[in-house]
């Protein structure tokens, strides 16, 4: 069995985490920046970086003391090398390769999204390969065949904005606060699903990519007419988002081969009407359902640690010298999707 450190600093979260290879969280320390960037509507780079600075060793000799264990006694170290701000990269993953080396550990240079996509593995241990991932996030929207470790075959994306992102941009064109997506959702409970008339973007193409900019406009027009209630706004374009999830999602699963589970694993993950609505798809569909809890779907070091778990039972390791990156694709053979921005 190995013991396995995982550091976190991808975005405005900072994390650490003690997690053993088969499964059990020893030690998990998150601190999050909400208040830090809350006067801006969104995560201010600089400043996410410097309070990773401020937090990362801090958090790691937290997780340390919370689990009873010396660096000693950790087998290897894993640290999210990208993608991400890369400001806050770069503070963790050199955190990393600083413990790595006074400890003469192996580093683990873990892409964040590897993290998202085998936390799920974290939360039930009787998940197995292969499986569908729909990984959606602030920064991401994807449909992943989820082969294993380090084998992930990309089946749709996003051609211009993330879903999480326009839950952000949404949240702040309604004033409802920071962070976005829990301000949207907590909106949408006291709101009007079908009051306001919103797109679904790309609803029945062939091919199960994402699009949500011309929703965010729509969400901006709806605001402007001055007719709607924010709740409502709020409540339809949750609905438009999870339709569109949906659908993608359905068209994947006629082209996914051989996946016997349909996963959501990402910050969007945490909502509870496509949480909802994704579990009815699996079941309409024949497929068994798998999401982790709500805090192994935001960002954390427990995700980071796990994915370092199964790459060290893997035999892979990373040198010294590994960048960090502010993009780094999971499949990096899939083709562009068409129509894409320079985000996808």
């Amino acid at each position: 069995m190995a013991l396995i450190l995982g550091i976190e600093s991808s975005c405005d979260e900072t994390a650490a985490a003690l997690v053993t290879s088969d499964g059990r969280v020893l030690a998990h320390r998150l601190a999050g920046q909400e208040e830090a960037h809350r006067p801006f509507g969104g995560v201010v780079p600089e400043l996410a970086a410097r309070a990773h600075v401020e937090m990362a060793t801090p958090l790691v000799e937290a997780a340390l003391a919370d689990a009873g264990v010396t660096l000693s006694q950790v087998d290897a170290i894993a640290a999210t090398a990208g993608p991400g701000l890369i400001g806050g990269v770069m503070v963790g993953l050199m955190t990393g390769k600083a413990l790595a080396h006074a400890a003469g550990k192996p580093l683990i240079a873990v892409n964040h999204l590897e993290g998202h996509a085998l936390s799920p593995r974290l939360a039930d241990r009787s998940l197995a390969f292969p499986y569908l991932l729909l990984l959606v996030s602030g920064g991401h929207c994807q449909l992943l065949l989820v082969r294993g470790v380090g084998d992930y075959r990309r089946l749709a994306t996003t051609i211009d904005d993330a879903a999480g992102e326009a839950f952000d941009k949404t949240a702040k064109l309604l004033g409802l606060g920071f962070p976005g997506g829990p301000a949207v959702e907590a909106a949408a409970r006291l709101g009007d699903a079908k009051a306001v008339p919103l797109p679904r973007p790309l609803l029945g193409s062939a091919e199960p990519h994402f699009s949500f900019a011309g929703l965010k406009s729509a969400v901006l027009r709806a605001r402007d007419a001055g007719i709607y209630k924010p709740e409502d706004v709020a409540a339809s374009f949750q609905q438009a988002v999870v339709d569109c999830l949906i659908d993608r999602t359905k068209r994947a699963i006629e082209i996914a081969d051989g996946a016997t589970a349909l996963v959501v694993a990402g910050g969007v993950a945490a909502n509870q009407a496509g949480r909802g609505a994704l579990g009815g798809l699996a079941e309409r569909s024949g497929l068994a359902f798998a999401a982790p809890p709500l805090w192994l779907c935001t960002d954390n070091g427990a995700m980071i640690a796990w994915a370092g778990a199964e790459r060290f039972a893997a035999g892979l390791f990373d040198d010294m010298d590994v960048p960090a990156r502010a993009r780094w694709p999971l499949d990096p053979t899939a083709e562009k999707a068409r129509g894409a921005g320079v985000k996808a």
